[in-house]
Formats: structure tokens, sequence, C-alpha cells
């Protein structure tokens, strides 16, 4: 299949799409972003890689992160991570405290910003260094050592990031946070304002396409079946209240991020990472969900 060819002509057919949505400007850093950066890779589990765009400019993950928390998370608590955070979709936006309050302080998911507290602390509660593990691991995932925290992000996400001490709080009110929440917080903020490529997420989640195995350097990862709960939380998690409307027009796993990126699996074949900055109402990248959408409609592949 002609990746390339895909590529530039999904690339062509977006561009009536820009425009339509708007940078995230609660944080002051992100606001700054120009909003027609747009760059797209594809890693195939062949070891091919294809480009187009603004494919090798860092920007901020943001909410993907909560897919490495998670997947740390789970090689350090196992299955008793499920007692602290449930595996269904929220239904609400993922900054809900309505929500949490309801359910009693155990989070929806770990993609929602509380469940991803909860996997952060359970990563905090193990290792003293957790922003330094947390660093290393996706440099490791990425195979880029140059990958780096945006400090001015991270302090951008501290000043502004009230809601999420709210939760940290409601959390350890109700026993569901071990750690100190400033602690807790600070790996949070800092995993968020990692600064990463569309190469470099692409390739860190290459990882999930081909059964936990690194296709490049033929490394277990993560055990295949961890790959398969990961990618099973993405499909059913990963876009937020938009989950099931993405799974209907793309039909691939996948998690978002207000930076405007999203990382895309389809397992047995590729990754694929999209980076618009623009966003929808829901808080998802406009362009990178049409992307995905064509991508998936152009070459036949999804899970489906």
């Amino acid at each position: 299949m002609n990746y390339q060819r895909i590529l530039e002509n999904i690339g062509q057919q977006v561009q009536r799409e820009f425009g339509k949505g708007k940078v995230a400007d609660y944080i002051p850093a992100l606001a700054r972003v120009p909003p027609k950066k747009f760059g797209i890779t594809v890693a195939t589990v062949e070891g091919d890689e294809f480009r187009f765009g603004d494919s090798e400019e860092p920007f901020s993950i943001q909410s993907i992160s909560k897919v490495f928390a998670l997947s740390l998370a789970l090689k350090l608590e196992g299955a008793k991570l499920w007692t602290r955070v449930g595996r269904e979709p929220s239904g609400n936006p993922y900054n809900s405290l309505v929500q949490l309050e309801k359910e009693r302080g155990i989070p929806r998911n770990p993609f929602i910003n509380a469940g991803a507290l909860v996997t952060t602390d359970t990563v905090v509660s193990y290792d003293q260094n957790a922003g330094r593990t947390m660093l290393e691991y996706v440099r490791h995932l990425s195979q880029n050592p140059a990958v780096q925290y945006d400090e001015e992000v991270a302090m951008s996400e501290k000043e502004y990031g009230h809601l999420n001490f709210a939760m940290s709080y409601f959390l350890k009110s109700h026993g569901n946070l071990r750690c100190n929440v400033e602690d807790v917080l600070d790996v949070y903020f800092h995993q968020c304002a990692l600064a990463m490529s569309c190469t470099d997420t692409a390739r860190a989640f290459l990882h999930l396409a081909n059964r936990g195995t690194s296709p490049i350097s033929g490394e277990k990862l993560v055990p295949a079946r961890r790959a398969k709960r990961i990618n099973a939380v993405m499909l059913t998690c990963g876009l937020y209240d938009a989950v099931g409307n993405f799974a209907y027009r793309v039909g691939i796993p996948a998690k978002s991020g207000v930076g405007g990126g999203i990382v895309g699996v389809i397992p047995g074949v590729l990754s694929i990472c999209v980076w618009s900055p623009e966003l929808d109402a829901i808080g998802n990248s406009r362009v990178g969900a049409k992307v995905l959408e064509l991508f998936t409609t152009k070459t036949k592949l999804s899970v489906f």
C-alpha cells in the first residue's frame, strides 16, 4: 500500500477543515501555537515510516501521556489498579468533578483527568523519581533520547490547573490518592507537558500495534495481554465523550490530547499520529479526527 501517496492526498483534502476549530487557550503556552500547524507520521510493524507536513516538530502531547502513565501503573500494580479506577467511557467532560463526586472518588477510566491522577499517583507511590522514570520510559519507547518536558507548559499547567487540584484533594479525601497531592500533581503536570513530534509519538505507540514488542529492536516492551487491554481502553475511552462517534467514523484505538495530537493503533499493522492544534467543542483535534477517518476509509484498515 502506498501510504505516502495516501498521506499526501489526505493532506490536500483536509485543507478546507482549517479555521473551523479553536486552539486550546486555557493554558497560555498552548494558546500561542500557530493554528495551521499540521503533521502526520505512520509507522508500520515492518519498520517503515511515512511522514507529511510538520511531522518532526515537537508539540505538547498533553493527555496522550495518560497512556504512558497507565502502562507504567499496570506494570507496577497489575490488576489491583482496577480497584481504584474503572474502564468505562465517561460520557462527561474529561475534567468533570461532578462525576467524580457521584462515583465516590473512583474515576470512570484512566484517561479522564481524575483517572490519570490515580495512575500517576500509583507510579509516584512506587518511585521517588517518578518524573525522571516517566521521561526515560517515553524516551525509550520513542527511541529518542532528546524528548524533554516543556517547562513553560508544565508551569502553565500548574498555574491554571485549579480543577486538577480540586480533583486531587477530592481523591485524597476518599483514600484514592496515596501520595502527597503536590508531588502527584508535579509529575502529572510534567507528563502532560511532554514535547514530542508525530514521529516520536507514532514510534512510542508502535509496540501496541505489535502485541507489545518493538518491531524495530525486537524488545518485549509490555506483555501481549497488556497491550491488548491498553488498546481496548483506548478504543472505549481514548477520545473522552466523543469515543462513540470516533469509533463509528474511524474505528481504531486512539488517544487524543488538547495540544492537538491524536495517536491511533491498528493492531498487527501500524501506528499513526496526527497533529493539528485546532480543537472541536469536546477538545479533540478537528482536523486530526478527519485525517484518521479518511485514512481508515482509504486504506480499508480498522479493527472492525
